[in-house]
């Protein structure tokens, strides 16, 4: 079954704007559990620009679902993950001078980094996941180094601006997910999916979690948590519709 994993990050976005105490991380992902998530995920970066140490902490131990890590793979995210044991880890590109993630990571060319962090973290039983465009060689390198599961990332497809694009980026997309799953690695996308885009994705054979983020936190601002994960639950299965906003 194909499941929801809310990305709480933009929650502490809004939070570290006036570097106070609210709105709360945790409290969003009680509240995304509440309204039908599956998983919850946070990315702690390096320049810690919204999700704190301590956020990181307290969900551990508040998640009720399973809780992905989002992480760049350096040796102090290394150490943090062997110490916070999340239910998964997914590694992912990080530049400080990005807005968000602008793209999959760069597995064929870093095989010995990227293969070390991935032995080191699923030694300690920790799966990870590899954020990765839906690129050949990238899906190759990713079974190689025995990674559990990659996460394709949806940006390209979310981003165009024509129908033509759109169906050229969600073939690369399908054809990514097929290539994996043949090769043994199960399949999660997720970046730039919205209520209105998400429904297609959702629909490829084999995939497990979409992790979906600014989106829902975006229309929880105007209709509450709870409401925006039910919403998006309802998108995955091509149940909403402009009539529900």
């Amino acid at each position: 079954m194909l499941t929801l994993g809310v990305n709480i990050d933009h929650v502490a976005t809004i939070r570290q704007a006036r570097r106070t105490v609210e709105p709360d991380p945790i409290a969003a992902a009680v509240l995304a559990e509440l309204g039908g998530a599956n998983g919850i995920t946070a990315h702690l970066r390096e320049d810690r620009r919204h999700i704190q140490d301590r956020d990181i902490r307290i969900l551990r131990e508040t998640v009720r679902t399973h809780l992905n890590l989002e992480m760049a793979a350096t040796d102090e995210m290394v150490r943090i993950a062997l110490s916070l044991k999340p239910d998964y880890v997914t590694l992912v590109p990080e530049r400080r001078e990005e807005i968000t993630t602008e793209g999959g990571l760069e597995i064929a060319g870093n095989l010995s980094r990227i293969s070390e962090v991935v032995e080191k973290l699923q030694g300690e039983g920790i799966p990870v996941s590899l954020f990765i465009d839906a690129d050949e060689a990238q899906i190759e390198a990713s079974a190689k180094i025995k990674a559990k599961f990659i996460e394709l990332h949806t940006g390209t497809y979310a981003n165009a601006t024509d129908e033509t694009t759109r169906e050229k980026e969600f073939a690369k997309l399908d054809r990514g997910a097929q290539q994996a799953i043949s090769v043994g690695l199960r399949v999660n996308a997720g970046h730039g999916l919205t209520y209105w885009n998400v429904y297609p994705v959702a629909s490829i054979t084999g995939m497990e979690e979409l992790n979906i983020g600014h989106s829902i936190i975006s229309r929880a601002v105007l209709v509450g948590m709870e409401r925006a994960v039910r919403e998006m639950n309802l998108a995955m299965r091509g149940e909403f519709s402009s009539s529900n906003s």
